[in-house]
């Protein structure tokens, strides 16, 4: 399956990954993983992270971007994990590059680079590294192993969500031989400060519910003023606030930015996707997000919701 990608990887000295802007943990685990086995599988190899700030997956350990300048991609292969657009790619330097190859699980909506591998039945881009590495034979560095299991367990919502199957288990198992343990991964990345429980709170608080129990979270931006919390912590962040309700099926967070009112759409039982690609999105058939010109455009994003949660085709 990744044959290609591989025979790429081995053609070039220099490759530089790139991923989507604001990342979650399975753009900066695949990015890091993708690293790390590069380094330790091809020693004499350059491998470069670019990309803006991993945030609050900076515990990852080697998720660090690296500084890398523009003459650099004249003879390098950039390599675009997790990416279901070209607008959502962090550093679109990547065009400068000799050869392109994308990794995405994300429903397809258009070529990007010259190679690429689109597999939607893979729960995580880590899942998708892990299973090239097992492909090639790779040697296993741990710093990797780690990075592409925490990416693994937040894309599958702790393998929850239905596109866990048992060949993730079986990559997982395969990560895990070497040498780290759970709590390496699932400390760092499940404790809070307790502001941070506390806003969880507060935005509990602000659930609303339609007339067919579409669970929903407004947050104009003299409230983001007044929070003083970055768009991503509101966003994505809090999305998942509502996931767990009984009677609601899908659910959507509405945040207000200077971009635009960034959209956050989930659900346990619908395919969601088609909603946001109306309104310029994508993503998966069941987390999606986009990103519209303002509140009467979300409201009317919320009706088609709405009306999905009552059995009408979108």
């Amino acid at each position: 399956m990744f044959e290609q990608v591989l025979d790429a990887v081995r053609a070039h000295d220099r490759i530089i990954i790139h991923r989507h802007f604001r990342p979650d943990g399975d753009a900066i685990g695949s990015q890091t993983g993708l690293k790390y086995l590069i380094k330790a599988n091809f020693p004499d190899k350059e491998v470069y992270s670019v990309g803006d700030d991993p945030a609050r997956y900076g515990f990852i350990e080697g998720s660090a971007v690296d500084a890398v300048s523009d003459d650099m991609y004249a003879d390098a292969l950039a390599v675009i994990l997790d990416c279901g657009g070209a607008s959502l790619i962090s550093d679109t330097r990547y065009s400068l590059a000799k050869t392109t190859v994308r990794l995405d699980h994300h429903l397809f909506t258009g070529r990007i680079a010259d190679i690429e591998v689109i597999s939607p039945e893979y729960e995580s881009c880590c899942g998708m590294v892990t299973a090239l590495a097992m492909e090639a034979g790779f040697t296993l560095d741990k710093t990797a192993a780690k990075a592409l299991f925490t990416g693994m367990v937040t894309d599958s919502g702790r393998f929850r969500y239905d596109t866990t199957s048992t060949d993730t288990f079986m990559r997982a198992a395969y990560l895990m031989q070497a040498g780290f343990s759970t709590d390496e991964v699932y400390l760092p990345l499940y404790e809070d400060e307790l502001s941070r429980v506390q806003l969880r709170a507060y935005f509990i608080g602000k659930i609303k519910l339609t007339e067919h129990n579409v669970a929903y979270i407004y947050t104009d931006r003299a409230e983001m003023t007044r929070l003083a919390v970055d768009d991503f912590t509101v966003s994505r962040g809090m999305a998942n606030v509502m996931s767990d309700i009984k009677g609601v099926s899908i659910w959507v967070n509405f945040t207000e930015t200077e971009a635009g009112v960034l959209c956050e759409l989930r659900s346990s039982l619908h395919n969601i996707n088609p909603v946001a690609v109306k309104y310029g999105g994508g993503g998966h058939a069941k987390a999606s997000g986009a990103t519209v010109a303002d509140r009467e455009t979300a409201m009317r994003m919320l009706n088609d919701l709405d009306k999905m949660s009552n059995g009408a085709e979108i």
